[in-house]
């Protein structure tokens, strides 16, 4: 039975998984949840997903929600020991590995995802983005890549030389704000940062599934 993932190709977390399908070419089927029609919100999707969210995988009739805890799955059963997450002998770098993984989670996503809310996913509601809200996002993102840019100077990706899952958990949002006219990845204004930018938003995993959102 092919995996299947149930979800919208142009969101952000449905990408999260592709990406990391793709990196290990594993064979899937996307389903596709028709979110005008609210699809994510019925009986059937919220057996499965009781948050109704997309996505959502059917892996031989084990379900899994939640793209991060996906990935893992993913790479835990398709990839090889220490690929994109440390082997789990070593609990040093597995550890390192977490602590990138909380950076994305605490100190990236919840920046750039608020963004990416204000300014492309309002308007696909008719709704305005909130200016002040904008700006305070974009203030405290820039103090983040401070320090991102100095993680980045001592080590070629997040959590060490190689790179792991906590990298490409950055490329859904972070390919969003440059389509708002954000160019913080990009400009060089923190080398360390674009170098790294550049280096996995080139993968060819990424490339194959990026649409605009």
């Amino acid at each position: 039975m092919v995996l299947t993932l149930h979800g919208v190709a142009t969101s952000t977390c449905t990408k999260r998984v592709r990406t990391v399908l793709e990196e290990f070419n594993v064979p899937y089927e996307l389903v596709h949840i028709d979110a005008s029609k609210r699809e994510h919100k019925s009986p059937a999707f919220l057996a499965v997903q009781p948050f109704g969210q997309v996505p959502y995988i059917n892996d031989d009739g084990f379900k899994l929600y939640e793209s991060r805890a996906i990935a893992r799955y993913l790479v835990l059963k398709y990839g090889d020991v220490g690929a994109l997450i440390p082997d789990p002998a070593d609990l040093q770098k597995t550890a390192l590995f977490e602590q990138a993984a909380s950076v994305e989670t605490s100190n990236f996503d919840v920046y750039a995802s608020g963004l990416a809310m204000e300014n492309i996913f309002k308007k696909t509601w008719g709704a305005e983005p909130d200016l002040a809200l904008v700006t305070r996002l974009k203030t405290t993102l820039e103090g983040k890549l401070d320090a991102y840019n100095a993680i980045l100077g001592t080590t070629k990706y997040l959590a060490g030389d190689e790179v792991t899952l906590a990298d490409l958990f950055h490329l859904p949002y972070g390919s969003l704000l440059e389509q708002q006219g954000i160019d913080f990845l990009v400009s060089g204004r923190w080398p360390n940062v674009t170098r790294w930018w550049k280096d996995i938003s080139s993968r060819a995993s990424w490339k194959k599934i990026d649409v605009p959102a």
